[in-house]
């Protein structure tokens, strides 16, 4: 039986076998008393071991070893646990040797981040993989309980959704040597798929493709990006959370995105536990509360425009000033959310220069149908827009932005063959993660980070 379930219904048993890892061992004459945990939540077992009985086997457990214990589970006469376990018989599965990196102290997260493959053992880890947990069944949960499709969209693609051009290439080619064509030029039609091929930025333009066939659908899975940019806030490999809403404008594509992060919010709260109590104390203080507030609180929605009028009146000296035309900056959205309004923000319509090419055109020609939703301490969280689905249009801005209409062209028969209003948004989980854990750097709320230069594990 899982410590988890154990803890949870405060079982009082004659006979019972559980097993997992020593956190901590204190010895006194005749009884050791060891912390065991198995992974499955934060709190560990108390188990009491008989000295004279076990003297051997217990000399040989330190922290970190694995064991197996039989014993009757009891009421605790000590304060700090209600019941604890009584072993009858205990078995060393794998014993530590001294060089075990974790022993009973701090260490920094830095640290922990070159031993990736020991750090869930670690408190912190534990709990913010298992916060991470719920996160990813409430997004499964809160998508099909309202009828979307779950889709797997394809990881290696010839489109690049963003048009940004920062993609991981895929090929079987030497590339010490690869066949050039007249022009000296890498030959991709000679290569595995016949052209040049990347690994995804995102899964919208399929999402979109079922979207216009058989309804609302949600893309979740890893997307790549080839920035190099080796900051507490960028990874080179992450998850993306992508719905797609067929027959939808922007403001019910607000509205889902409202109606979301209020769900995962709850679900944290409802289900987080021990684990949410450590980060609350330890880790970012306070969280709990915001959740509850941001939960319930009213998502503010204003322009662009509005929002550039609010800063450039607001009196703040911001590193940026704020003039309309810029992208917002991380201090803009921070102002906002924690200053002008006290709570969630959805700023709309944002200059077309720089938003992409399948965002629908307004008709000021000068903005585009987006929306991204900011959050207090982080800023931006979704970002999402009605797409174009007017083909005349939508080939001109291809165009205008220096595309190859022709790596769209399946995109473009959407347009052609009833083309629908049509909406959605894009949430990279680990943002989401990273809100809700308070971990100051986004390498520590994902498995086995990808950065520059760091692709171990």
């Amino acid at each position: 039986m899982r410590i988890k379930e154990i803890l949870g219904k405060k079982l009082i048993t004659d006979s019972i076998t559980v097993s997992g890892w020593v956190r901590t061992k204190r010895t006194s004459k005749s009884v050791t008393f060891i912390e065991l945990n198995d992974g499955s939540c934060f709190s560990n077992l108390q188990a009491t071991v008989d000295n004279t009985e076990f003297e051997e086997t217990v000399s040989g457990i330190s922290t970190g070893t694995s064991v197996e214990m039989s014993g009757a589970l009891i009421p605790s006469p000590a304060s700090g646990q209600d019941i604890e376990l009584q072993v009858k018989n205990i078995k060393i599965l794998g014993g530590v040797s001294p060089d075990y990196p974790l022993q009973k102290k701090r260490h920094s997260f830095e640290f922990l981040r070159d031993i990736a493959h020991l750090r869930p053992r670690a408190n912190t880890f534990g709990a913010v993989f298992r916060i991470r947990n719920i996160l990813a069944y409430s997004v499964h949960e809160f998508f099909q309980e309202r009828g979307y499709v779950y889709l797997n969209s394809p990881i290696v693609t010839t489109s690049d959704c963003e048009g940004a051009g920062e993609m991981f290439n895929v090929s079987t080619f030497n590339m010490e040597n690869p066949p050039r064509t007249d022009k000296n030029e890498i030959d991709w039609t000679k290569d595995f798929f016949g052209k040049k091929a990347s690994l995804t930025v995102s899964g919208q333009l399929e999402a979109e493709i079922f979207a216009t066939s058989i309804g609302n659908c949600y893309t979740f899975g890893p997307t790549f990006r080839a920035e190099n940019s080796n900051t507490s806030r960028h990874l080179a490999e992450f998850w993306m959370i992508e719905p797609e809403i067929a027959f939808a404008n922007l403001k019910e594509d607000m509205d889902v995105a409202e109606a979301f992060v209020r769900h995962l919010f709850k679900k944290v709260i409802e289900k987080g536990g021990d684990d949410l109590d450590f980060i609350n104390k330890r880790i970012s203080q306070g969280i709990t509360d915001l959740l509850e507030k941001l939960s319930k609180a009213d998502f503010t929605r204003i322009t662009y425009t509005e929002a550039i009028e609010i800063l450039e009146k607001s009196g703040e000296k911001f590193e940026y000033p704020p003039s309309w035309g810029i992208d917002l900056q991380s201090e803009h959205e921070r102002y906002l959310t924690e200053k002008a309004f006290d709570g969630p923000v959805f700023v709309t319509d944002y200059p077309k220069d720089i938003k992409a090419f399948y965002m629908r055109m307004n008709d000021d020609g000068k903005t585009v149908a987006a929306m991204d939703l900011l959050l207090p301490r982080v800023g931006e969280i979704i970002g999402g827009s009605q797409r174009e689905e007017r083909y005349d249009i939508l080939l001109d801005r291809i165009k205008q932005l220096g595309l190859n209409p022709e790596d769209y062209w399946w995109y473009m028969d959407l347009r052609k063959y009833g083309t629908v209003e049509h909406s959605g948004f894009g949430l990279g989980f680990e943002r989401i993660v990273q809100f809700v854990t308070g971990m100051s750097n986004i390498r520590d709320v994902i498995p086995f980070p990808r950065a520059p230069g760091l692709a171990e594990f």
